[in-house]
């Protein structure tokens, strides 16, 4: 069995004194699309934080290509071919869509994805281009946010909630991008609110219930049973 692209074991983290997340232990393998689903409050965005460096965690609890990634700074581990796409899009107000895209590019990794490449996958982008980041639409702006991480060209894309207020049709727009993103051998996890739409798109599924991991298999294997009382706990599901 080849070695997993990214484990966590035991990861906790803590925002001061409050703990969000409570031992997560979670593998991933390269080329895959893990969806991990929960309420809010779950710790879902926590742990995507925790990857990306932009909270603490401690060394040897997260490793990614064999290589303890815990707690280092969050543009060294972009550098190492880890790129997280961030709930809310932050897009920066004082730069064009171009040079909010070219923002991603500064880490200096070689790979497929660039202008003219993430032009062909979102055409709006290229109408866009010298327009502010932030005069677009939701849709469009996350479209920027989703550009801006693979111009870093990563090996493991992590995404959260790219789908949050938006229409569904621009849902499935953004979603429909995803099989050219995987098919140059990306691996993608994403933290999505819409239970059918993580089981449509993802192989695996792990669902976050208050900082632990409440259920974990393959997405179309796990009922709706189960996962309603994963998602949602015993009392609730018999509520």
């Amino acid at each position: 069995m080849n070695s997993p692209l990214l484990t966590t074991r035991g990861l906790q983290a803590f925002y001061g004194d409050a703990q969000a997340l409570f031992g997560i232990d979670f593998t991933l393998a390269a080329g895959e699309l893990v969806a991990i689903i929960g309420a809010n409050g779950a710790g879902k965005s926590t742990f995507l934080k925790s990857l990306a460096g932009l909270v603490r965690a401690p060394r040897e609890t997260i490793r990614f290509k064999g290589e303890p990634i815990g707690g280092l700074p969050p543009g060294e581990i972009v550098r190492r071919g880890l790129a997280m796409v961030p709930e809310g899009r932050r897009l920066f107000p004082s730069l064009s869509v171009e040079e909010n895209l070219l923002m991603g590019a500064t880490a200096a990794r070689k790979g497929p994805w660039s202008l003219p490449r993430l032009y062909a996958l979102f055409p709006i982008l290229a109408e866009k281009r010298h327009a502010p980041g932030t005069s677009l639409s939701g849709g469009q702006q996350q479209m920027v946010a989703l550009g801006r991480a693979l111009m870093s060209n990563p090996e493991l894309l992590l995404c959260d909630e790219l789908s949050l207020g938006l229409a569904p049709i621009v849902i499935r727009e953004i979603y429909a991008a995803m099989p050219t993103i995987t098919g140059e051998g990306m691996t993608v996890v994403i933290v999505e609110q819409d239970v059918t739409m993580a089981r449509q798109v993802s192989q695996r599924i792990y669902c976050f219930q208050e900082g632990r991991v409440s259920l974990e298999g393959k997405s179309g294997e796990l009922t709706r049973e189960q996962i309603s009382q994963a998602y949602f706990g015993i009392e609730a599901a018999h509520a």
